[in-house]
């Protein structure tokens, strides 16, 4: 089982749009940059995470993506779900009938690991991600990298805070 550059790519997009998306909206150019995506790549995942109403899009000088709601209420399932990625542990999609036309004898083993998986990114939301002290050492890096100033260096990143207030400006 693996999740693909679609899925991967999309979570880090969100998640790079729920950290610098504080004080407006964000540039897919700006979360290209950072992320290191290719800004084509970026808008064809961004036009199905709008369909999944999981982000808005602002048009305009100034204009970009943002989250359509909380962090704290978009989680990494729902991300990739969005895209039309699947979390797949069988060899045959999920569909059986992989060993001359039925199930093959692990073939409910691995459906049970995809629904594991899938019930684990289900519980985790963006504002977790954000909490986690590594997320926010690898995003100032990034800012740091691409010459932005440096919001992040500004938001409390409190252990016992609550994922939510993690964003809330010091």
């Amino acid at each position: 089982m693996r999740l693909t550059t679609k899925g991967r790519y999309a979570v880090s997009s969100m998640l790079d749009l729920a950290i610098n998306g504080g004080s407006g909206p964000v540039s897919l150019a700006a979360i290209s940059s950072r992320q290191e995506i290719s800004l084509s790549y970026l808008e064809q995942l961004f036009s199905k995470l709008r369909r999944a109403d999981l982000v808005a899009s602002i048009r305009g000088p100034g204009g970009g993506y943002q989250l359509s709601r909380d962090g704290s209420e978009i989680h990494v399932a729902a991300v990739i779900d969005a895209v039309n990625e699947s979390i797949d542990a069988t060899q045959c999609g999920g569909k059986g009938g992989c060993q001359n036309g039925h199930n093959c004898l692990t073939h409910h083993l691995w459906c049970d690991l995809s629904d594991q998986i899938h019930g684990f990114l289900a519980g985790i939301s963006l504002a977790d991600l954000i909490s986690q002290r590594e997320v926010q050492e690898v995003a100032r890096r990034q800012a740091e990298m691409t010459g932005e100033s440096n919001e992040i260096e500004t938001l409390r990143f409190d252990e016992g805070a609550s994922p939510a207030a993690q964003l809330q400006p010091r």
